[in-house]
């Protein structure tokens, strides 16, 4: 096609021939208005604002932009004075007609009009655009409507005024109506069926082509076949005509990849329930103000349905009192679903906080038959709740039949368990806690890889080997081995990873190819040339920010190159147009205003790369963590934040520096501290990997509390047999070194490059050196002295002494006539808040292996809450049905315990029958915490390691690194990070070994450019960095001054910040740098 050229505005403008002026425009950035044209229909030129004069020789004319063909030589003006008082009064004349259209407002706006002076002769939203009229003629073929009338009474309208009956209610009019005027109801008599969004779920819809999700990767629209019109009518086709890239391709097949792998993970995920499997459950679907949970989490996210809004679907009110209902699609064997979702009763509190975040007038209410809050910092969580936002946790489940109001409110009808009978309560809404399983793609899947499943269709597992399917090869992670949370979810991924690996471990990086960057720019010396990204994201800082205003804001700042907003920025869409813009414009200093650098530096650090900058011309404002989350309700105060935020970081960016990383080597071996279940597993999976690795132990044997364990809920688990099976690979494998009687006396070093001292009992000292280190320091049982009659009574034991006893044949317990189990001991307390995990389960199995040695006996179990999560269910399930009885006692009325004459007593009240009872005993069995090491805190401080309120190791991030340590090349797993079960302690082992081996596999590292640096010159060797540097990195050299080693600098400045001859300097964060940032921010 040739080419047409012209002059828009003065500008040189090449154009297709056959464009229009509008359409040429547009291709050259020049923005034309317009209400009633569009490139996938025929022009109409009806709104006349569209207007442009056109010149020809010495003729100048007024034409409509979208109709009129451009012309070789033809020279255009769009914004005259003349034109702009033209489209002033068209405005005036829309405004006259439709006053109240928002959109016709902000136009008005720009011309300066507040309102109309001329006569306002209706109040309709209708333009008269004819854009849905050309919509359904030209692209539908079925011109169900027309535009009828003259003058005022000109309207959109059916044929014969009448409903059609041609009309497929496909929406296409009311998608392109410009002011939402169209109403699918009014036109046909068809009933319309909006398509269900499914992420938004049942509460939001989408189009036919839609994005997935708003941070899909890779950000690109699908068409749903299904109800797309093109496939379904021959018909519409704009979006092939509007994509100027020529992506869309509707003649696409699906096509069948052939991949030769030596493993497979699979990671299915699961399946929210449908509240719908049991007719009029809880009122679902059938009264709009019931809702489940995670349309209720869609609800809460800005970019949900109503913004972050919390309203009624059916009125859009703001509910004051929300009920949730726990349960719903678990614990329950009637319908088959006899598992616990283990992760309803957390979500459930935190929706219960956020909306009380949002607006602090709700009053949450969460009806449970347990909470289960096991989870590590969980026990905190749930306390935190109650006390500091008022949540309210009733222990009854209402009944599923609930009653609408005439207001759009649910009555509810429980019975409590303080024995006060049935309880009636209105509520604004409800919230069904739905549980998870697996979907029927799932099992489509495993029938097609030849994988058994359990009769609830997760995968069948066996308890000590964890990610291990039916088939060799094939692993399993995630909800679909079982319900499990974030946190579980990705320790178990990583542990698929390790046993994946194992097997292809010869091919390591035989198909890796290495990334390329362009070479970099040399910038020093040049004036800087900044780019400055503002996100939106989404809607979660543009609901509260007012992002255009930021982004031509930053464009007016010293050396500012180019501005401009992004929906989101880390997309990868919008991060290949980052690196594009820096080529463009030949920017050699990049800001971008978005999120936390904590998470997405590096990923804009790699864009400047990619464009050929040095990684550190790189500055991150954070307008969402510093505006938009904390000023929601403040919007121009968080705007103008914003701005403050952004001139800091444009300051700091004009005075950054290049700044390099260099290689080091590395020791491409590994120390494991504790030779319990985790350590050894650890060992063994560094060594299957083919790394040397030391196992350190300061016990004679290994084991741990391993050793005193010999039996499981599942009757085919057997933990001697694992014992003894560890203990033998550990021991037989020639990459592990033990040290057993040993203690780690010293250690020192950074990532790659450790080394530590091993002392054994007997005085011989090892040095080691090392890449990584695993902590695996495990835990013990807390003995309640005092607590109970434990230690003045040979009745009262704990529940791993019981089951050492059963295990070893010690005692008969055949005998028994009656036992007491109490919960809680030493867990669940002010001093230590936290849930022992494991108590709950293995009182349930000693109870069941009581039951075994005597059917008739008589077990009670004294708890707070029943906390058998997950498959761990079905054991409660069991114990129930032979009989063992669960009493619930409350913390501020403990059970009371008296012997007399070799026979316990224990004295409890009992809130359903609203009494006290006693309960005579031959046996009290105490389920007592799980204790960190009593010297955790001496290695913590060691190792520079931080530890939790209640003395356990602290991982990096819970849900993103729960298996490192903020320390490179440190990680956790085991007792030691938090209590667990054997099978979690085994899966975290390998988890840990296979982030550990990210680092190990490596032929080198590389050392960060953000180091401190010593200037010896004024270094007076006062020794304060050394003290107060909290990972013991500087060290007194060999010339008077301090000697910081780069590659052991984590870059944390403190150093930097009590040198009181300010002979050390942060790279990256000179005091010119922070000073220029300062010194802006009191600039208006």
């Amino acid at each position: 096609m040739s080419i047409v050229n012209l002059e828009i505005n003065g500008r040189a403008v090449a154009a297709e021939e056959g464009m229009t002026v509008i359409e040429a425009a547009r291709t050259a950035g020049i923005t034309i208005p317009t209400l009633c044209y569009h490139e996938a229909l025929s022009p109409y030129g009806g709104c006349r604002l569209c207007t442009v004069g056109i010149t020809r020789g010495k003729r100048t004319r007024l034409v409509t932009s979208c109709t009129y063909p451009v012309e070789e030589g033809l020279i255009v003006t769009t914004d005259s004075p003349q034109i702009f008082n033209i489209r002033k009064m068209i405005l005036e004349f829309f405004l006259a007609r439709c006053p109240n259209v928002p959109m016709l407002q902000d136009m008005a706006k720009d011309y300066g009009i507040d309102k109309t002076r001329l006569k306002v002769i209706g109040d309709d939203n209708c333009i008269l655009c004819g854009l849905c009229v050309r919509m359904c003629a030209e692209r539908m073929g079925t011109s169900a409507i027309t535009i009828a009338g003259r003058g005022v009474e000109r309207r959109i309208e059916m044929p014969f005024n009448e409903q059609s009956d041609i009309c497929r209610t496909c929406g296409a009019c009311a998608s392109i109506c410009p002011t939402g005027a169209i109403n699918l109801e009014d036109i046909s008599v068809n009933i319309p069926r909006p398509i269900q969004s499914e992420f938004d779920t049942v509460i939001g819809t989408r189009a036919a082509v839609y994005v997935p999700f708003p941070q899909a990767i890779p950000n690109i629209p699908v068409i749903d076949p299904n109800v797309c019109m093109h496939f379904l009518a021959d018909a519409c086709g704009t979006c092939e005509t509007v994509c100027k890239v020529g992506a869309i391709n509707y003649d696409q097949q699906e096509e069948i990849v052939k991949l030769n792998v030596g493993s497979i993970i699979i990671a299915p995920g699961f399946k929210p329930y449908d509240p719908n499997f049991i007719e009029g459950d809880y009122g679902y679907n059938r009264m709009p103000n019931v809702v489940t949970s995670l349309e209720f989490e869609r609800i809460l996210s800005a970019s949900g349905p109503y913004q972050g809004q919390i309203i009624r679907p059916s009125d859009g009110h703001h509910p004051v009192k929300i009920a949730w209902i726990q349960c719903v699609g678990s614990r329950k064997c009637e319908i088959g679903k006899d598992y616990c979702s283990s992760v309803c009763c957390m979500y459930a509190t935190k929706q219960a906080i956020i909306a009380r975040e949002h607006d602090e007038r709700i009053q949450p209410t969460i009806f449970n038959m347990d909470i289960r809050a096991f989870g590590k910092g969980f026990e905190r969580y749930y306390v935190s709740a109650q006390d500091k936002f008022g949540v309210n946790y009733i222990q009854a489940m209402p009944s599923p039949m609930v009653r609408g109001m005439e207001n759009g409110n649910i009555l509810l009808e429980y019975m409590q368990e303080d024995g006060q009978g049935k309880s009636f309560d209105e509520f604004d809404m409800v919230v069904l806690s739905i549980g998870l399983e697996p979907s029927a793609s799932t099992k489509e899947l495993t029938e097609k890889l030849g994988i058994e499943t359990d009769r609830f269709g997760f995968c069948q597992t066996s308890e000590f080997e964890p990610n291990k399917t039916s088939r060799d090869g094939v692993y399993v992670c995630g909800v679909f081995d079982a319900p499990m949370d974030i946190p579980e979810s990705v320790m178990m991924a990583s542990s698929a990873a390790y046993r994946a690996s194992q097997g292809i471990t010869e091919a390591r990086g035989t198909l890796v190819t290495e990334r390329e960057y362009p070479p970099e720019k040399d910038v020093v010396g040049q004036e800087p040339r900044i780019g400055v990204f503002v996100c939106r994201c989404g809607t979660n800082i543009a609901r509260v920010v007012d992002v255009p205003t930021v982004a031509e804001y930053a464009a007016t700042l010293p050396n500012v190159e180019y501005a401009t907003e992004f929906i989101y920025s880390c997309s990868t869409d919008a991060t290949g147009q980052i690196i594009d813009l820096i080529k463009d414009h030949d920017l050699n200093r990049v800001v971008v205003a978005s999120c936390s650098p904590r998470t997405h530096e590096p990923l804009f650090q790699d864009c400047c790369r990619e464009a050929g900058l040095n990684k550190f011309l790189f500055e991150m404002a954070n307008i969402r963590d510093q505006c938009s989350w904390v000023h929601a309700t403040h919007m121009p105060e968080a705007t103008y934040k914003a701005k403050d935020l952004v001139r800091m970081a444009v300051a700091r960016a004009s005075m950054l520096e290049p700044l390099y990383e260099f290689q080091q080597s590395l020791y491409r071996a590994g120390l494991v501290v504790g030779g319990g279940a985790a350590g050894m597993q650890a060992a063994i999976s560094l060594a299957n990997e083919g790394f040397d690795t030391v196992l350190v132990e300061r016990a004679p044997e290994l084991g741990g509390l391993l050793r005193e364990l010999f039996y499981t809920e599942k009757a085919d688990s057997d933990p001697q047999a694992l014992l003894k099976s560890l203990v033998e690979q550990v021991e037989n494998n020639p990459k592990i070194t033990v040290y057993k009687n040993a203690e780690l006396k010293e250690f020192g070093g950074y990532v790659g490059n450790y080394h530590s001292t091993v002392r054994t009992a007997d005085g011989q000292e090892f040095v080691v050196d090392h890449g990584i280190v695993i902590m695996a320091t495990g835990g013990t049982e807390y003995k309640p002295e005092g607590e109970y009659l434990y230690g003045e009574s040979t009745n009262v034991i704990t529940q791993h002494e019981l089951e050492e006893k059963i295990g070893k044949q010690e005692i008969d317990p055949s005998s028994w006539e009656s036992v007491v189990m109490i919960q809680c001991v030493g867990s669940r307390e002010p001093e230590h808040n936290y849930c022992s995990r494991i108590c709950c389960t293995q009182a349930v199995k000693n109870a069941l292996k009581l039951k075994e040695a005597n059917p008739e006996m008589n077990i009670y179990v004294l708890y707070r809450d029943i906390r058998t999560y997950a498959m761990k269910e079905l054991a409660y399930e069991e114990a129930r049905k032979k009989g063992v009885l669960f009493l619930r006692y409350n913390p501020d009325s403990k059970p009371e315990v008296t012997e007399e004459d070799g026979k316990l007593k224990i004295k409890a009240f009992d809130p359903v029958i609203n009494d006290e009872i006693s309960i005579p005993a031959d046996m009290l069995i105490l389920s007592t915490a799980v204790r960190p090491q009593p010297d955790q805190s001496q290695f913590a401080s060691k190792l520079k390691l931080p530890l939790t309120a209640d003395g356990f190791y602290m991982e990096a991030h819970m849900k993103l690194r729960p298996l490192d340590f903020v320390n490179e090349g440190m990680y956790l797993c085991g007792l030691a990070h938090a209590p667990k079960f054997v099978s979690e302690t085994l899966a975290q082992a390998q988890g840990a070994a296979s982030r550990a081996v990210t680092i190990l596999s490596q032929k080198h590292l590389m050392t960060s450019g953000v180091v401190s640096v010593v200037d010896e010159d004024k270094c007076v060797a006062c020794l304060t960095c050394v003290r107060a540097c909290p990972f013991g990195v500087p060290k007194f050299g060999d010339r008077n001054a301090v000697v910081i080693e780069a590659a052991a600098c984590q870059g944390c400045g403190i150093c930097a910040s009590v040198c009181p001859r300010k002979a050390i300097t942060l790279m990256n964060y000179k005091d010119a740098q922070i000073e220029a940032k300062s010194a802006v921010l009191c600039l208006d």
